[in-house]
């Protein structure tokens, strides 16, 4: 989604209302329980939260400078420096070794790679079109977000055809991107 994303993408700037701010919040904590204790600190109140509107219905929230979270139709998804700050507050999968080079150059991870030996996913299965972060064996840090085009349990017995669609990655247009 933002393989290519630069300056030019973005066509209005807008500041959102207060009442607009306080919908996000509570948009924010019923898509991410587990960011409910950091809300605050996240979108202060008296910071002004700027609406950026870019190609393809692509918005992004930014806060000091700095995009928090964007949206495409309905999901609101992080932005990997959010990720990185509160970890424990959003889903996470992890992709085997063989995966990393492919995830970082922008591709969509396939079944295998969520599959094998290195991976790991969770016990409980998550519906298709849920938002994911991406972690790799071994790396302490998130390296990408996506959103899965298989239920988890799809993934385990399927075992084949795109498991995640990726969204963002570390080293991409939204990473290098400055408002």
């Amino acid at each position: 989604m933002f393989k290519k994303f630069t300056k030019e993408d973005v066509h209005t700037r807008t500041n959102l209302k207060s009442s607009a701010c306080k919908t996000l919040k509570a948009k924010l904590v019923t898509q991410y329980p587990l960011l409910e204790e950091h809300i605050d600190e996240l979108i202060p109140k008296k910071t002004p939260v700027i609406l950026l509107k870019c190609e393809d219905k692509i918005q992004l929230y930014v806060v000091d400078n700095q995009v928090l979270f964007y949206q495409q139709f309905d999901d609101l998804i992080p932005e990997l420096r959010i990720v990185h700050k509160y970890p424990e507050a959003f889903p996470r999968v992890q992709v085997d070794r063989g995966a990393i080079k492919f995830v970082l150059s922008g591709a969509n991870i396939m079944c295998p790679g969520l599959t094998s030996k290195g991976a790991k996913l969770p016990d409980e299965d998550w519906p298709v079109d849920k938002i994911v972060v991406v972690y790799a064996e071994g790396k302490e840090n998130a390296m990408a977000v996506g959103k899965l085009s298989m239920s988890i349990n799809d993934i385990k017995t399927i075992n084949k055809d795109t498991g995640i669609e990726l969204y963002e990655y570390l080293g991409d247009g939204l990473w290098h991107f400055k408002d």
